[in-house]
This record gives structure tokens, sequence and C-alpha cells, in this order.
């Protein structure tokens, strides 16, 4: 690996990439209306309701 010209510059670029997906993903939870994540919390029962109506 230190025979490739540039390379060092990768991992700086990963761990860019890691931080700024990290960083938006812990904003995005701290700003998310409390009604849409109790809303979202709530498909699987739904879904499991939805199955035994059908049935």
């Amino acid at each position: 690996m230190e025979s490739i010209d540039g390379i060092e510059i990768y991992p700086m670029i990963s761990l860019l990439i890691f931080f700024i997906f990290f960083a938006v993903l812990f904003w995005w939870v701290f700003t998310a209306k409390k009604e849409h994540i109790k809303e979202v919390s709530n498909i699987p029962l739904e879904t499991e309701n939805k199955k035994e109506l059908t049935l």
C-alpha cells in the first residue's frame, strides 16, 4: 500500500463520511417530531393487527 501514490487520502475521506453521516443522524434524532416517532414506532403493531383481522 505504501507504493500507491495518494492512498493516504482514503482513510481521511472514510472518516469524514462516517462522521458526517452520524452527525446528521444525531441531528435528525433530536429534531424529529415526537408525533412522527410515535407513528413510526406503532407500525409493527398495526401490521400485526391487520394480519389478525384478515385471518
